[in-house]
Order: structure tokens, then C-alpha cells, then sequence
């Protein structure tokens, strides 16, 4: 799956650029900033620096106004000088992005770079600079954005939801969020992606968060688009945050029979009020089976790629 076209809502709210051409909403010029919006920052290709545009847009734009962020593409087109660390120019605004809660780093398209290439962005230090953010999205690849960077775990007292989309996710940034303090969170997705594209995180970088003792507030989890989807699926089985949760994500990976014949030979799902298995390579027998075994749960097994037990032969839905 390429990612072709850019947000159009955030937070409940419709978005509206920000680049160096202008404030433009569905591509369309505005002559003065909306109010009641999501902004998304970006350069274009043939623009200068992120850091120049973001200065520009905290000018224009009030930014204590501001309560929902997109961040589009970033990298530099031009020459010395020029600023392209998002981190750095978040952390340096929170003073007066005062009111921000919501937060996606990433807004980019393939026609920009593809999602494994997208820098990895640091996001502790943007959460402890804005303590009251409740909403917080990352879609990146495996290379930081800045060299040497280090993930770490943070805390976050008001995070309510946190995702990451990449074809790739390190385990650095897995075992970053899995020690991290947040107490508050509602709902946590991660695409896993693929080793190929540096998705190097484990079974085991997942325990902490499969284990539910730092989430005590979770109620959605999504361990997605992964290629050891099987081993997944048997490790969520016997997790004891299942209980807790409402809603269980394991799709866009590689689910075979066997991840699914674990799912029902483990604990309970009846609780669940849906169970994401779409884009999987379940046979039509397992399929009426997870059917039969969940008759009150909202499965959605679409995007069925045909039962494979061959590793070679299956493949995530987000990679490169």
C-alpha cells in the first residue's frame, strides 16, 4: 500500500496548509488564517527550509489558536542556515503553542518519500515539552532525523492516543514506548512492518505492553502490518492486557492459521467489541471458524490474501 493523499481531518477538525506559498485550504488560497482548524506545516519541493516555514506560519497564524498540528514534509531544499529538525523547532515553539493537545508528525506522501525513508523523528522530548498533549501520531522509516539520536522512554500524564505508522518500526522505539509512563492512554497502534525496512522489534520488546502494567487506561491496541504476525497473535492469547481491552487490532501483517489458531485456543475475545484481522492469509475453514468462535464481535477479515503457510509467500501491507 502507498500513501497517495494527505490528511483532509484531524482531531475532528478539517485541515488547512501551511507552506510557503500561502495558507491554502483544499488547495484552494485563503487570504487570511481560519479559525477552528487543524494546521499542517510543509515544505514543498522547490521551498527552502521547514524551519523557515515554521517561523513564518508562528507569525501569521496565533499560534495560542492552535490545538491541533500537522507536520507535513520537512527536509530542506536549500542552502546553509536552513533548519529541518522537527524535534527542535517543536520543543523551541512550546511556549507558545501553549494550547496544543494534538500532534501528527508525518503528514507525506509518497510522491515526496516514500514512508520507510521518512526520517525517524525523536518524539520524547516534543511530549515532555508538551505535557498536556493527548493526541500524538508518527509515521516514519527506521533513520533518525538526526544522527546519533537516541529513543527514550517519557512520560506522557495526558496522552490519550498514540500511533505509529511505518513499513519498519526499530525496536529501540518499541522498547522506548513499552518502558514509557502513561497512565492515560486510551489507544495505542503500532505498524511493525518489515526487518527489510529496519521493523526489528521482537515478541519480546512487546511483553511490557502485552503484560498492561504501565497502561492501565488502554483500551484499544493495534500490533500491526508485521511479518512475525503469527508469533504476535500467540503472545496477545495469553496477554493479560486482552481483558482490559475493547478493541484488538492484528491486522495488515501476515496472520496464517497459525496466529489465528492460537487467538482461539488462548483466552476469551468475546468481550471484545471488534477484532481487526484484515488484509491476512487465513484459510476459508479458519475463517468461518474465528467467525463461529466470536458471534458477538465485529471481525473484520477483509482483504483475505488467500491461506499460505509459506513465509516467502506472504507479505505486509506497508512496507517500503
Amino acid at each position: 500500500m502507498l500513501i497517495h493523499g494527505r490528511l483532509n481531518e484531524f482531531a475532528d477538525l478539517p485541515v488547512v496548509d501551511f507552506t510557503e506559498g500561502g495558507v491554502r485550504r483544499n488547495g484552494e488560497a485563503l487570504d487570511a488564517p481560519p479559525a477552528g482548524v487543524a494546521w499542517r506545516v510543509r515544505v514543498e519541493q522547490t521551498e527552502g527550509s521547514f524551519g523557515r516555514v515554521f517561523d513564518r506560519f508562528l507569525e501569521v497564524v496565533d499560534p495560542g489558536s492552535v490545538t491541533a498540528l500537522v507536520i507535513g514534509w520537512w527536509e530542506y531544499y536549500g542552502g546553509p542556515g536552513d533548519r529541518s529538525d522537527v524535534t527542535a523547532e517543536l520543543v523551541a515553539a512550546a511556549d507558545r503553542l501553549k494550547n496544543l493537545r494534538s500532534l501528527f508528525v508525518g503528514d507525506v506522501v509518497v510522491e515526496e518519500r516514500e514512508i520507510s525513508w521518512i526520517p525517524l523523528v525523536d518524539i520524547g522530548p516534543i511530549v515532555t515539552a508538551y505535557p498536556r498533549l493527548e493526541r500524538l501520531g508518527l509515521r516514519s522509516g527506521e533513520e533518525p532525523a538526526v544522527e546519533g539520536q537516541r529513543l527514550r522512554p517519557f512520560r506522557g500524564a495526558h496522552l490519550r492516543e498514540l500511533w505509529f505508522e511505518s513499513g519498519g518500526l526499530p525496536g529501540e522505539l518499541v522498547r522506548a514506548v513499552a518502558a514509557s509512563e502513561l497512565p492515560a492512554l486510551e489507544r495505542l497502534e503500532m505498524w511493525l512492518g518489515m526487518e527489510n525496512y529496519g521493523g526489528d522489534a521482537t515478541v519480546a520488546d512487546l511483553a511490557p505492553i502485552l503484560s498492561g502494567e504501565r497502561l492501565p487506561a488502554l483500551r484499544h491496541l493495534g500490533l500491526q502490518d508485521s511479518e512475525i504476525q503469527d508469533e504476535i497473535a500467540a503472545a496477545v492469547a495469553q496477554a493479560p492486557i486482552v481483558a482490559r481491552l475493547e478493541t484488538l487490532a492484528l491486522s495488515m501483517g501476515t496472520l496464517s492459521d497459525t496466529g489465528a489458531e492460537a487467538l482461539l485456543a488462548g483466552q476469551p475475545l468475546t468481550h471484545l467489541r471488534s477484532l481487526d484481522l484484515h488484509h491476512h492469509y487465513l484459510s476459508e475453514a479458519m475463517e468461518a471458524r474465528v467467525r463461529a468462535a466470536l458471534p458477538g464481535v465485529r471481525v473484520d477479515l477483509s482483504e483475505g490474501n488467500g491461506h499460505s503457510g509459506d513465509d516467502d509467500d506472504r507479505w505486509v501491507m506497508v512496507s517500503e
